[in-house]
């Protein structure tokens, strides 16, 4: 498949606007790490690459990525750039958006869809009304913190509404522990004025990604995907306290792996994968999504977490070679290693 695009990768450069008194907190870096990875991958698969300096350091992140705002898409522009990789947080009003308008070719989200289904309160309601498996849960705001009451069972997870992995997510036993995880995430003020509380999920966790419909590269062939699909489901296992760690504290090669073989094959993983391809298409996706999900005591899946924007780190560079991520390590199931993936994605571009 031919590509004749030149392609700049953007980073989150500043934390995205409040949403109704919600705060999406940011990534140390802006996800500068995964964009430099991707920009590294795709030079040398000799795709068009254009970077703020003519000849990045392998090491240096920001060598590879340019700002998420109006100067710093502008400049990848003038340099030559006529495809954005849009490897950052999006939201309604975010400065690509006038590119885009312009007719700029894209890899990723439309922006006005990540403003909306980043909040899980409006996800939940939407999937929950396509009769998709959702967990209990229970709205917590600044004013009812201190009066609300739960309609589910100890234990239970306290999370923010916009939250970036599992930061700011926190496993609770006891009614007291509970609040005063409330009032201290209320009062560090990192996640806005509206909390949520859902019910923990005690069994298994896997995480799939969904990619677009689109024309693909497997195992040598063309392959044109009508519908979303799943990529094969991750397992995770040594949680830390209830909860899988962030990704920055533990690379997700250490506590993460496919399914098996015989697991991948059985109905209850298909119908989960099939509800997550649901799902996918009810959020308009345009790029691969990543949809937590995990099992009650009576092994019955829920979809806990989708996530528009998905960690897209990998192995290109030679001093992040356990960097997979969890995306990473499914695609290398289906004979993709971390080049072949990105360049997969490259292919799923759009433009208005």
């Amino acid at each position: 498949m031919t590509f004749n695009k030149k392609v700049a990768i953007i980073y989150q450069s500043q934390i995205p606007p409040d949403r109704n008194g919600i705060i999406k907190p940011m990534k140390p870096g802006g996800y500068s790490d995964s964009g430099a990875d991707i920009a590294y991958s795709l030079q040398r698969q000799h795709i068009d690459i254009i970077t703020p300096v003519d000849n990045p350091q392998i090491e240096n992140d920001y060598d590879w990525v340019f700002p998420d705002t109006i100067e710093g898409i502008q400049r990848a522009i003038e340099k030559g750039a006529n495809l954005i990789w849009l490897n950052t947080v999006l939201y309604e009003g975010h400065p690509v958006e006038t590119f885009i308008d312009n007719g700029i070719a894209v890899v990723g989200q439309i922006p006005q869809n990540v403003d909306v289904f980043d909040d899980k309160l409006v996800t939940n309601e939407l999937l929950s009304k396509q009769h998709l498996p959702i967990p209990k849960s229970i709205i917590i705001t600044d004013e009812n913190v201190n009066h609300f009451k739960l309609t589910f069972p100890f234990s239970v997870v306290a999370k923010p509404v916009r939250g970036r992995g599992s930061q700011g997510v926190s496993f609770v036993r006891t009614q007291e522990e509970l609040t005063r995880i409330l009032k201290d995430m209320f009062a560090s003020n990192d996640y806005g004025n509206v909390l949520y509380v859902e019910e923990f999920l005690s069994g298994e966790e896997v995480t799939i990604t969904v990619m677009p419909p689109g024309e693909y590269i497997i195992n040598h062939q063309s392959v044109l995907k009508e519908n979303y699909w799943s990529l094969p489901p991750v397992k995770r296992f040594n949680h830390e306290n209830g909860i899988a760690p962030y990704n920055g504290t533990v690379a997700v090669i250490n506590n993460s792996e496919v399914l098996s073989d015989e697991r991948l094959k059985s109905e209850i993983v298909q119908q989960l994968c099939r509800d997550c391809e649901t799902a996918a298409r009810l959020v308009y996706a345009k790029a691969p999504i990543r949809i937590d999900c995990r099992s009650n005591a009576d092994v019955k899946y829920f979809l806990f977490d989708l996530n528009m924007k998905p960690n897209m780190t990998g192995a290109s560079r030679p001093h992040r070679q356990d960097q997979d991520s969890l995306t990473a390590l499914a695609a290398r199931k289906i004979g993709w290693d971390f080049d072949a993936l990105v360049l997969n994605m490259l292919y799923q571009y759009w433009q208005k």
